[in-house]
């Protein structure tokens, strides 16, 4: 039946899924909490619910259902839906997601190894666990693993490996990597020097919304060296 939630889910019947979802959830059905979970977080054939919200991914995360645990983790982090907001338990939780093979939860962790939020700062596990999230093909990981490799946090600096990391994150369209990676052009750093490379890449990025990179392009067009 869980197949049959997820269908009619994807489907946006939303008013079958929370029914189906309900059903599996009192038999116990962590995978059903999860995304019951959802529904009442966000509001899709229900009313928002934070108390439901919390119950249901309270539910999943006892069972270790890697994203109720991710879920929770977030909602902690960020002291949402009526939660009390604790980096502590948040990192526990993201832990737990992350040994579960969730690459958003990789990141988070090691993004807070990074920055010592709700643990010891750890550059070098902060480093293994980018390389973990990154290996699974999350762009974000990429990124801040290449900036790791580029002043040579928690692991070897490397330009090489940084140049690589920026391009993967930039080459999935990733805001960041695109400014990060126009930079490195820019600079000849683990690659040639090429300004009309840098340009394009920070263009890019400013279409994305990258604030950096549209001040940049603003201040060009300003003193005359650019047009579009």
């Amino acid at each position: 039946m869980i197949e049959k939630a997820h269908e009619a889910y994807n489907n946006k019947d939303f008013e079958t899924a929370l029914e189906l979802y309900t059903q599996l959830a009192q038999d116990g059905n962590s995978d059903a909490q999860t995304s019951l979970g959802y529904m009442y977080q966000t509001g899709q054939g229900t009313p928002k619910n934070d108390e439901n919200a919390v119950k249901f991914y309270t539910l999943g995360a006892e069972a270790k259902q890697p994203y109720a645990l991710f879920n929770l983790a977030i909602l902690y982090m960020n002291g949402l839906c009526g939660v009390e907001h604790d980096q502590f338990k948040a990192h526990d939780l993201h832990m737990e997601a992350a040994t579960r093979e969730v690459p958003a939860a990789m990141y988070e962790v090691a993004l807070m190894l990074e920055r010592g939020l709700g643990c010891n700062q750890n550059f070098s596990e902060a480093a293994f666990w980018y390389e973990e999230g990154a290996s699974r093909g999350h762009l974000e990981s990429f990124n801040n693993l290449g900036a790791l490799y580029k002043d040579g946090d928690g692991v070897p600096k490397d330009e090489a490996r940084c140049f690589i990391c920026f391009s993967r994150a930039a080459e999935g369209g990733l805001a960041q990597g695109l400014y990060n990676l126009g930079m490195l052009y820019d600079q000849g750093i683990g690659c040639e020097k090429n300004r009309d490379k840098a340009l394009d890449l920070c263009r890019k990025a400013a279409y994305k919304g990258h604030q950096k990179a549209k001040d940049i392009i603003k201040g060009l067009q300003e003193d005359g060296k650019i047009v579009f």
